[in-house]
């Protein structure tokens, strides 16, 4: 029997081209602001209309500053980005969710939540983190910018088939151990180049039991292990999250969806062209060291000797190679961390909770649970930053504000923030931040600036003690 991946992939194939890619019918492009104004400009040159514009939505985020954004945006940059992106949209009769609107906040938080990403679905958009859809149980991925504008134009791509993997999670996680930890444990585990060519669908134990913003966080990390996307096959906790939302189907319509959403399962019998299982119990609260988000640790762990780290991108215990020794090596350097170091401890600068990783409710809920009745470190900056204005409406509905002002935090204005370094929320060189995003490259959140990656919980026990601190000591 085929796969889940299988089966949406053959339900959108329009042709197969001989001896070359697949074409690809698209249910869903989302367009941001920073890969589109070329695939506009290329509509134009060819003097074309988009094929279905009602297939399309547009949001900036990027370079959406997260305060004042009533006000113009500063930076000329950021402001020509944003300001284009409204102009194409209007232009090519696309639906434009603006800063500063109920609707706007990151791509990938308002699609899930506002219910315009749905099972069965293929959806692309020109941001590698496209893959976060894949929690709902869709084929989701990034695409390139002549790609964007190809689904524009045909609502088709083309494509080569990845092949398929299964990452099976079972048994029971740990206390404070979260959907975070979990992406980043398999990332150690295969490292950030394990899964490429694959398209993995996560299942076991701990997958069916995960929350829809859990499911959402780690299919959003599925890129990091060089997946081509990740997924989850759709089930009732995808069906309550979904019910009720803005787009979703209503009524009868409900009904004959959930009926056909509950056939997107691999079968009993499907083969997968590679299979993994883990176990949950083998997963602590994870940081990494590095500066790829596969450099990673069990918060109570030492930073490896890279002497005897296996070959990168291999299961074995063969020696590393000397080129890659000397990576890892220049990467601690790049850090300030030595092999054998523990982090325990470690004093921290900059607290960032938010990215289209970690800026759900969810995700704050579990910043407050930990912060509740403590004070931020008076040392430590601390950006909480939703992903949606959704989010931020439901902290306040729900009291998280005050929770976290009389704790000493600040909510901030969606936004991809400090995620990336395109807006004003740049961690400054030699800093180290405790951060809910996704990556952790040399620069990744200001030139210089030093990054490790962590769950909500592990980023709020640093924002109130100043140091890397094991959160399970403070539930």
């Amino acid at each position: 029997m085929n796969t889940l991946f299988d089966k949406i992939w053959d339900q959108h194939v329009v042709q197969q081209v001989a001896d070359g890619p697949t074409q690809l019918y698209i249910d869903r492009l989302y367009c941001h602001e920073v890969t589109s104004p070329q695939a506009f400009d290329g509509l134009r040159a060819r003097g074309l209309k988009c094929f279905r514009p009602e297939k399309i939505y547009c949001m900036p985020d990027h370079n959406t500053p997260t305060h004042d954004q009533d006000q113009p945006i500063v930076d000329p940059v950021s402001k020509q980005q944003v300001d284009t992106l409204e102009r194409n949209a209007r232009e090519f009769g696309l639906t434009h969710y603006g800063m500063g609107t109920r609707d706007n906040g990151i791509i990938h938080v308002v699609g899930p939540e506002k219910g315009l990403s749905l099972p069965g679905m293929t959806i692309v958009c020109g941001d590698s983190h496209t893959s976060t859809h894949g929690a709902m149980g869709a084929v989701a991925f990034g695409i390139g910018t002549s790609e964007v504008e190809m689904v524009m134009a045909s609502q088709c791509i083309l494509q080569q088939k990845p092949k398929s993997m299964r990452i099976n999670v079972n048994g029971k996680l740990q206390k404070g151990v979260t959907a975070k930890d979990v992406a980043l444990y398999l990332m150690s585990q295969l490292t950030t180049s394990g899964a490429t060519g694959y398209f993995v669908e996560y299942a076991g134990d701990v997958i069916t039991t995960m929350s829809m913003e859990g499911r959402l966080t780690l299919c959003n990390l599925s890129i990091e292990m060089g997946a081509r996307g990740g997924f989850i096959a759709p089930d009732d906790v995808t069906f309550n999250y979904i019910k009720g939302r803005e787009f979703a189907p209503k009524g009868e319509a409900w009904d004959k969806a959930v009926a056909y959403w509950r056939t997107l399962r691999s079968g009993n019998d499907a083969v997968f062209d590679k299979e993994l299982t883990f176990n949950a119990e083998d997963i602590e609260p994870r940081i990494t060291y590095g500066t790829n988000p596969g450099m990673g640790i069990g918060i109570t762990e030492r930073i490896p000797d890279p002497s005897n780290l296996p070959c990168l991108g291999e299961a074995t215990n063969t020696p590393p190679k000397q080129g890659e020794t000397e990576g890892v090596l220049r990467s601690l350097k790049y850090m300030g961390f030595i092999p054998n170091q523990q982090l325990l401890g470690t004093k921290v600068d900059y607290v960032f909770l938010g990215a289209c990783t970690n800026g759900r409710i969810e995700d704050f809920r579990a910043f407050a649970s930990i912060v509740k009745g403590r004070k931020k470190a008076d040392d430590v900056v601390a950006w909480l930053v939703p992903g949606s204005w959704a989010v931020r409406q439901q902290i306040e509905d729900e009291g998280l504000d005050k929770v976290l002002a009389e704790a000493g935090f600040e909510i901030r204005q969606p936004g991809c923030s400090a995620c990336l370094a395109m807006n004003d929320d740049k961690v400054p060189a030699g800093k180290l931040a405790v951060s809910t995003s996704n990556r952790n490259f040399e620069g990744r959140q200001g030139p210089g600036a030093r990054t490790i990656l962590a769950s909500p919980l592990t980023a709020a026990a640093a924002a109130v003690t100043g140091v890397i601190t094991d959160p399970r000591e403070m539930l």
